[in-house]
């Protein structure tokens, strides 16, 4: 009886060591909705690769870092700007010394129709994007417009959005004339037309930070991140349309 005993023992805590294992081996990425196809390309890339298992969660980066500041289980946070980043450092929740830039962008209009300039296209009817007030996008396109003095004129016109994806649905479903978005997201709306492309000098320039989350980050994340950041998860960013992090983003 003890023989058997001591055997089920061994057998259970063989069991729980595997399945500590494969607990262990998955990183879990809270990203901006901008960085699905690239998150969901080089996480496929990387389980080839690895073995580990990469989890995704796609939402407006001010959304996610609300969730993390209040608890939700990441183990990497990339961010569409700096200040929502900023805002999880300032409260220590993100691993300081492994944030890094792992991408650039351009902020576009993508419409159905012919290409003009921005305020032609806008004044032209109802058009979609981000929320100014939390959204990145948003505020990278109230702040194109206001330097090139058409807000004023527009805004009237604007339907705001939580996130680009959202964005996007507007005028695919003929909601809205055209959307501020991020040239990226061409690639997950190619039946769009890029109307019109602001200059880097409209805005601050578009940077995607990327951090562990927490005070005891988990290997795995670190080696996904490393993954986005060398060479072969570079070019799977700049193949859907974003700038290399080592590039001038605008």
């Amino acid at each position: 009886m003890k023989k058997i005993l001591i055997l089920g023992f061994m057998v259970l805590a063989a069991m729980a060591g595997a399945n500590g294992a494969s607990a262990a081996e998955k990183v879990t990425v809270f990203a901006a909705a901008s960085m699905k196809e690239v998150v969901e390309t080089a996480a496929a890339k990387f389980e080839a690769k690895t073995g580990t298992k990469v989890t995704s969660s796609f939402a407006a980066s001010s959304v996610l870092a609300k969730q993390i500041e209040q608890g939700a289980p990441a183990n990497l946070f990339i961010s569409a700007d700096l200040d929502w980043m900023d805002y999880l450092e300032q409260r220590n929740l993100i691993d300081k010394p492994s944030r890094k830039i792992v991408a650039g962008n351009a902020l576009v209009i993508l419409t159905k129709a012919d290409k003009g300039d921005a305020a032609a296209i806008l004044k032209a009817g109802r058009f979609a994007m981000g929320d100014p007030s939390n959204v990145p996008a948003g505020k990278y396109g109230k702040s194109a417009l206001e330097t090139l003095k058409v807000w004023d004129d527009v805004a009237k016109n604007a339907v705001f959005t939580e996130n680009v994806r959202a964005a996007l649905e507007f005028v695919r479903r003929g909601e809205a004339n055209s959307a501020i978005v991020y040239a990226s997201d061409h690639t997950a709306a190619p039946e769009l037309i890029e109307a019109y492309r602001f200059a880097g000098s409209t805005h601050k320039p578009i940077l995607y930070p990327a951090a562990l989350v927490g005070k005891e980050p988990s290997a795995e994340g670190k080696s996904f991140l490393d993954f986005l950041a060398s060479d072969e998860g570079q070019e799977i960013i700049k193949s859907k349309g974003f700038v290399g992090a080592s590039d001038k983003a605008g």
